[in-house]
């Protein structure tokens, strides 16, 4: 081998030349004008616009007016009617017996008892919410309140 048959190992790389003076001409391949025609141009993050509009979260954040506190668990008069007999005491323990209610994370959550439907049935209520309707339903029935 001579020195005139050696081959380099590599391609020779030119780095491509920008501007008027390259092979590119005017606007070097960037487009026209506007902030990524610049030099050193930095698109800002689409995703810091969307963090801006969430608000900030201190305490509760967006549920600071929605009540700790679970919900009542509803339970009507007509399922009462049609669950239990006359003479049987309803309370939590009872309703959730017959699934008229259920737990939830393993715990009871309060219980109110609505005015929908008509009760004939003479029941005993305990430990449970009652509508004021619910109460002189029950009552004329001649059911009693614990």
């Amino acid at each position: 081998m001579q020195l005139h048959q050696l081959k380099r190992k590599t391609k020779l790389k030119r780095s491509a030349q920008v501007g008027r003076g390259g092979k590119r001409g005017k606007t070097s391949g960037r487009g026209t004008k506007g902030q990524k025609a610049r030099s050193g141009h930095k698109i800002r993050p689409e995703f810091r616009d969307v963090i801006k509009r969430i608000p900030k979260l201190r305490g509760r954040g967006k549920n600071s007016l929605k009540s700790i506190q679970g919900r009542a668990l509803v339970v009507n008069l007509f399922d009462i009617e049609k669950a239990f007999k006359a003479g049987d005491e309803v309370n939590p323990q009872t309703l959730l017996e017959k699934g008229l209610v259920e737990k939830r994370n393993e715990k009871m959550r309060e219980i109110k008892i609505l005015s929908l439907g008509e009760i004939g049935k003479k029941v005993v209520v305990s430990g449970c919410a009652i509508s004021e309707n619910a109460r002189k339903k029950i009552e004329a029935a001649g059911g009693s309140i614990i």
